[in-house]
């Protein structure tokens, strides 16, 4: 894959993925065109070696994985990790409100949200419903409105002459988006719409909306900037670009060694869940890979987490340390907490380096300033989860957690590089 190609293609996988189960049902399609085989966790594996495979869990993860030439126990593991969820307003479960004939939804934040971002954009709608059918089946769906169904309008600033020096966002009263407007005595209730839009969608017949995982996104789609186009712009990049650059480099292996892609929900909120990185569903998938060999596959296997860095903000350079400020379009940024925020130790570091050295390729280190609290990854999970070396590393980005971020177009292509060696390389640790 080319340089030009891999960016117009990121641009098509992130528009096709506005929601995490919308993520994993593209990576599904993209290995199946790749041959991969679906397994069910509900039934008997039976493993070939040199063979292709994923498994989903909750329709929001996924672990995709190459059985390679040589048994697991003897060849180790080269494991990549991601995770499909981003910052975002959730509707709740009972949420129509309506206020002086605005028919508006009430939001829950999910994960770390940069709030202000939010207001005064056009958005849509996606997710996951689960309803009755027309022969009384439980069933999930998923929908996405694909265009702009609402918006929350800022108040103006006449209205609050403080707005640009000390406002602040109250998420329960403030974020409410409006969506139509209704006579008063209109009793539409918001399942009403949603068996509209699974009818118009998939011509699925609703008898009841039972449930519901739905979140709002910007109706902005995925674009180049700048004079010279060195620069994507979308929401997401948290983390659907590594999951991305993942699912490639797997897809353009040789596929002579085990290799392995996981790409879990619910990092933004700590990962506690079934289909979480602190959840049993990669060590469920690797003791039915590896059986009684699973120990020794793991003392030869390396993990690479993969999740975006902070590139040093040219308006807020103070909040990097001098010496450790990832520039964007400048390779991707190996991440480095002592205190185990990130799992990066010496040795892991040592073979990307080495890996990247090798191919001519630029890296990055960041280490949060000393004075300031550092974020996490599924990283340090997956480490203590596994016993497995691990790496942390992700592509600089601006706009961590908005609504809408941004990348330079250099360095996802040169981490997929990178990462597509280290799942053909006969050994890594």
């Amino acid at each position: 894959m080319e340089h030009a190609e891999f960016n117009k293609d990121l641009l098509k996988f992130l528009n096709a993925s506005p929601t995490p189960w919308h993520a994993v049902a593209t990576m599904k399609k993209r290995l199946d065109t790749a041959g991969f085989e679906e397994l069910d966790e509900k039934d008997d594996w039976s493993l070939g070696q040199n063979r292709s495979y994923y498994v989903v869990r909750n329709g929001s993860s996924i672990v995709a994985f190459r059985t390679g030439t040589r048994e697991a126990s003897t060849s180790g593991l080269r494991m990549v990790g991601a995770h499909t969820d981003s910052p975002c307003l959730k509707v709740k479960p009972n949420p129509e409100l309506r206020r002086k004939s605005f028919f508006q939804l009430g939001v829950e934040v999910y994960g770390g949200v940069l709030m202000n971002p939010w207001f005064d954009r056009d958005l849509s709608l996606a997710g996951r419903v689960t309803f009755l059918d027309d022969h009384n089946k439980v069933t999930d769906t998923l929908v996405d409105f694909q265009k702009p169904v609402a918006f929350i309008p800022s108040l103006a600033i006449h209205l609050d002459r403080e707005a640009n020096s000390s406002r602040t966002v109250n998420a329960q009263t403030d974020l409410p988006p409006v969506l139509m407007q209704v006579p008063e005595d209109d009793a539409t209730s918001f399942n009403d719409l949603l068996s509209q839009q699974i009818v118009s969608e998939s011509g699925i017949r609703v008898r009841k909306v039972l449930g519901y995982e739905l979140g709002f996104y910007d109706a902005q789609e995925a674009g180049f900037v700048g004079l010279r186009d060195e620069f994507i712009a979308s929401a997401r990049l948290d983390n659907l670009l590594s999951c991305y650059i993942g699912l490639q480099a797997l897809l353009n292996t040789s596929g002579d060694e085990a290799a392995l892609l996981v790409c879990n929900d619910h990092e933004e909120v700590g990962s506690v869940s079934s289909e979480g990185a602190q959840g049993p569903f990669l060590t469920a998938v690797l003791d039915r890979w590896c059986g009684a060999g699973k120990a020794k596959a793991i003392a030869r296997s390396m993990m690479i987490s993969a999740d975006n860095a902070h590139g040093v903000h040219p308006n807020y350079m103070d909040k990097h340390d001098e010496n450790h400020g990832p520039i964007l379009n400048k390779g991707p940024v190996i991440k480095v907490n002592h205190n185990q925020r990130y799992a990066t130790n010496s040795r892991s570091a040592a073979v990307y380096r080495h890996i990247s050295d090798e191919l001519g390729l630029p890296h990055q280190t960041f280490v949060v300033r000393s004075d300031m609290g550092c974020g996490s990854t599924i990283g340090p999970l997956t480490a203590a989860n596994l016993g497995v070396t691990t790496l942390d590393i992700g592509v600089p980005q601006f706009g961590m957690h908005s609504i809408r971020e941004l990348i330079g177009t250099e360095d996802g292509f040169t981490m997929f590089l990178a990462l597509t060696e280290f799942m053909q390389r006969k050994q890594v640790v």
